[in-house]
């Protein structure tokens, strides 16, 4: 397979991920900036939504404040926002246009159908109660175009590397919402523990589609901050967290190493990465600090990505 292929297709399903990524984002911003007490000045939802979306500085380059509509406007339709939602699913289509012949008729359909009624969809019509329905609206279009994926490609190249876009960009996403719910959310050490916390691990928990797994899997009606990082890091029943993602990009590189004949750097790489997730325990974690846990796990994601783009002669 071409570099610029595999390229087009890791790239086309990164994007249609970093699309619901966003909405997810956008909807915990949304919910806690619903919360009682939002209102008092003792956190900043959207500045934390900019920042976990990295986002910020770009944000800031063109805005003077950060003002609720202002943020929500960037990052679902500005274009010239490279992570909007509009910039990603047209993004993400025109690298599926790119290798239109490497892929079903569903998922280029799904993927199409998406952008055409994204682009119907104007600024002005995003009212406070229309926000969520279109948040979930991409949300859905997104899991339409994976179930594209998964129920009509084979199982060669062209799977194993969008599966590889997928999860790269899902563990990131990940480790980010969580970083901001400990790291930016809750600075003051007094808040441990207290209501609002609390009510934050449940949105956080809500943006992952995970709250009544939580609840189902510890049987607990509280939200304990320890089990609710240990749930997104490091149990493998949850799909979206860091070890499940990790599971399967070793997978997907696995299919390319049997296809091909041979192991690279990049499979190295991921198999430690996923080695020490699984030997990882919560109270060293909380213990050596949550913040800086994760910081190392988006850059030795990062890394594992940018090996893959290397190994495979991404342009």
């Amino acid at each position: 397979m071409l570099g610029r292929t595999a390229s087009s297709i890791y790239w086309m399903s990164r994007y249609m991920e970093r699309a619901e990524n966003m909405a997810r984002l956008l909807e915990v911003g949304h919910r806690i900036s619903l919360m009682p007490g939002a209102i008092e000045g003792h956190r900043d939802e959207w500045r934390s939504t900019l920042l976990s979306a990295a986002c910020e500085v770009s944000y800031d380059e063109k805005h003077k404040d950060i003002v609720a509509a202002k943020v929500i406007d960037f990052l679902i339709f500005d274009e010239t926002n490279p992570s909007s939602i509009k910039s990603v699913i047209r993004t993400a289509r025109n690298n599926g246009r790119a290798v239109r012949t490497a892929l079903t008729r569903d998922v280029w359909e799904s993927m199409n159908a998406t952008w055409n009624e994204l682009v119907a969809v104007k600024s002005s019509d995003l009212t406070a109660d229309r926000l969520p329905v279109f948040l979930e609206w991409v949300k859905q279009r997104s899991m339409s175009f994976r179930g594209a994926v998964l129920g009509t490609m084979l199982r060669n190249e062209n799977y194993y590397f969008s599966q590889l876009g997928n999860f790269v960009e899902r563990a990131d996403n990940t480790a980010r919402i969580l970083d901001v719910k400990y790291f930016i959310l809750l600075p003051k050490p007094s808040d441990v523990g207290s209501e609002v916390d609390m009510q934050q691990w449940a949105q956080i928990l809500r943006s992952v589609s995970a709250h009544r797994a939580y609840r189902w899997f510890y049987r607990d009606s509280h939200y304990r901050p320890w089990l609710v990082a240990e749930f997104l890091m490091l149990r493998e029943e949850m799909p979206r967290s860091l070890v499940f993602s990790y599971q399967w990009i070793n997978t997907a590189l696995e299919g390319l190493a049997q296809i091909h004949g041979k192991r690279y750097d990049c499979h190295d790489l991921a198999a430690q990465t996923l080695a020490k997730l699984r030997a990882a325990k919560m109270e060293n974690i909380f213990q050596s600090g949550l913040h800086e846990y994760i910081r190392d796990f988006v850059i030795a994601n990062t890394n594992v990505s940018a090996a893959i783009a290397q190994t495979y002669n991404f342009p």
